[in-house]
């Protein structure tokens, strides 16, 4: 039990850290376009991220599959900008984007599970059985996950309500800010450009 609670806090301090920005700004992306009346929406959108997530993970661990961590740290802000820049481009067709929204959190999860791989392929690895840190990992960054969205839910609900800002100005705003941090992000961390 002690080895699935420290797994479990593993998982959760892989969101919701300081060095996590890159996730969080992810998430910010692909929920920018809910509100909190769509939380069970939201909820089977974050757990397609964790799937795919989970699925490069499980497959770092296994050794079946290694990516060069540069670049996957490049990658990682890219599929921000990409996603942000799906809905500036379809903020107007909320429904289309939702759908697609759906797709990218399973395609980019595989990309963000390996942003994570080298170091939890030491540490999982390790154990007699990798099940119950596996699970224990992907149960806090699922908690972790939904913490970032409820956090972001709340506040475009707050800055709706109080401020008076219309749905297409928050989406388009949050993807904006989601999409610079994202570029610069992507800009520092390419490969080719490191010694």
């Amino acid at each position: 039990m002690q080895d699935f609670l420290f797994y479990l806090n593993l998982g959760w301090s892989h969101i919701i850290s300081w060095d996590a920005l890159d996730h969080q700004l992810f998430i910010l992306a692909l929920v920018a376009v809910y509100t909190l009346k769509d939380l069970k929406k939201v909820l089977i959108l974050v757990t397609a991220f964790t799937i795919g997530h989970s699925f490069t993970l499980v497959l770092s661990i296994l050794d079946v599959v290694r990516f060069p961590s540069n670049w996957v740290e490049f990658l990682i802000p890219i599929t921000i900008v990409l996603t942000s820049i799906g809905n500036i481009l379809m903020f107007k067709n909320t429904q289309k984007l939702m759908k697609l929204n759906y797709l990218l959190a399973l395609i980019f999860g595989l990309i963000h599970g390996m942003g994570f791989a080298n170091s939890a392929r030491m540490m999982i690895a390790s154990e007699q059985n990798i099940a119950a840190p596996l699970f224990g990992f992907n149960i806090g960054l699922e908690f972790g996950q939904i913490a970032v969205v409820i956090l972001i839910l709340v506040l475009e609900f707050l800055l709706m309500k109080y401020f008076k800002l219309d749905k297409k100005y928050w989406l388009i705003i949050a993807s904006a800010i989601a999409f610079l941090i994202s570029l610069s992000m992507a800009i520092e961390r390419i490969p080719f450009a490191q010694s």
